[in-house]
């Protein structure tokens, strides 16, 4: 401890994590340095600027489970710009055939009803009959199983994991269902899977707890909002935001610097891994177009794509102005946002990635783009969720890498570290 008598924290990262672990120490009553190694704070989340419209250049939208990120809104003076996605929903382009509704009554794809008509249009009848074996199955078999591909597979059958389960939770999670923890990403799931005696019960159970439209909600205005009132109030607090300074190395006592700086503190805490990870790029391509055929929203809030979809390289695509009213509100009469994310080399090049764009929304929306109509476009590369790295002795862990993707992950995961160490301070 220093000579202030107050406790000292080095937070390494200023994502979102970081921030609100800085945030919540910081109220605390404990001395916080931020370091974060690029030129700004909220790490995915952020803003820019295409064809005069302020979006989100990452995260537009966020989980509502358990109320964190509405939470912390209200804490931040936001709670009156928490708004719900248009009711109408997403999209599916299937492996073969014409795009179709998501079906209604599922759970990350997981369907309530097997053989209702949207889940037959989506997979398949000899697919959903499988599904519908579930039923028949006992509560317990698969109980065990965290690994949410596995538990699905084992219950529904291949089918429903990778034509509906895979392309809704890639879009959500951007990961897939066989790296995904069930207890994590669907809480309670297994749990009523044993109580009422199949998954399909568990889902129709779990959703009956839970107000249609609920999964998700956004900000008006943009998720970046978050960020911004963030960093607004470490300005307040006692923290000493450190930007461009890059972290080599740190123990229990503090963090080394590129430089040769060392900064001394009573707790460290990791928001991003120090040795970068190779992980998969995702790459958003943003369009601002002028298309009289897109004023109908033909595809909803947009579309999810199932793997192998034919001549499709998109994995996603969202209608921006048809999924926020903030956001139509925004925009000038006629003109559309569209944002289609993409695994993505960094070699291949804007022009190529712009064409790519035009033709995949051209084809999932059913409507042909053309050049004239372009008003802006936006390519923005973020590096994929990292591997979790070996913390030394005395360091904790907070961020994507170890609390899961996701702000409601992220947040909660910073929020329960913040407790922990204010909790191991006071006694």
């Amino acid at each position: 401890m220093h000579d202030s008598g107050k406790h000292t924290a080095v937070v390494v990262g200023g994502g979102v994590g970081g921030l609100v672990l800085a945030r919540q120490l910081a109220l605390g009553g404990m001395r916080v340095t931020l370091v974060e190694a690029s030129d700004r704070l909220g790490g995915k989340v952020a803003r820019h600027t295409v064809a005069g419209i302020d979006l989100d250049a990452g995260a537009e939208s966020f989980a509502t489970r358990n109320g964190t990120v509405a939470a912390l809104a209200a804490e931040l003076g936001l709670a009156s710009k928490v708004v719900k996605p248009n009711p109408d929903g997403a999209w599916l382009q299937p492996m073969v055939g014409p795009a179709i509704p998501l079906p209604k009554t599922g759970l990350l794809g997981i369907p309530a009803t097997p053989l209702a008509a949207d889940v037959v249009a989506a997979i398949g009848f000899p697919a959903a009959l499988r599904a519908q074996f579930d039923l028949l199955m006992l509560g317990f078999s698969g109980s065990k199983e965290r690994n949410l591909g596995r538990l699905v597979r084992r219950r529904m059958g291949s089918a429903v994991v990778d034509k509906l389960v895979a392309p809704i939770v890639t879009g959500i999670h951007s990961r897939g269902p066989d790296e995904l923890d069930v207890d994590t990403v669907a809480p309670g799931l297994r749990t009523a899977m044993l109580s009422t005696g199949s998954l399909a019960h568990a889902v129709a159970k779990l959703r009956a707890a839970a107000p249609a439209g609920s999964a998700v909600s956004g900000i008006e205005g943009g998720v970046y909002g978050l960020v911004e009132r963030l960093a607004r109030d470490l300005a307040g607090l006692e923290v000493t935001v450190r930007l461009g300074a890059t972290v080599t190395a740190a123990d229990a006592g503090g963090v080394s610097l590129a430089d040769g700086e060392r900064i001394a503190a009573d707790h460290v805490v990791l928001a991003t891994p120090l040795v970068p990870v190779s992980a998969p790029s995702i790459t958003l391509a943003t369009l601002v177009v002028e298309a009289a055929g897109l004023d109908a929203a033909p595809r909803g809030t947009g579309l999810l794509v199932a793997a192998g979809a034919q001549g499709i390289l998109a994995k996603a695509l969202t209608h921006a102005t048809a999924k926020w009213r903030w956001l139509a509100d925004a925009a000038p009469t006629g003109v559309h946002v569209l944002r289609l994310s993409y695994s993505w080399s960094e070699a291949d090049g804007e022009a190529e990635l712009r064409a790519q764009a035009m033709t995949d929304a051209s084809s999932l929306l059913g409507v042909q783009l053309q050049e004239v109509g372009v008003r802006g476009f936006s390519r923005v590369d973020w590096r994929g969720v990292p591997a979790a790295e070996a913390l030394p002795t005395g360091v904790t862990g907070v961020g994507e890498a170890y609390s899961g993707t996701g702000l409601a992950a992220v947040i909660s995961g910073a929020q329960q570290e913040a407790g922990r160490l204010l909790k191991e301070v006071a006694t």
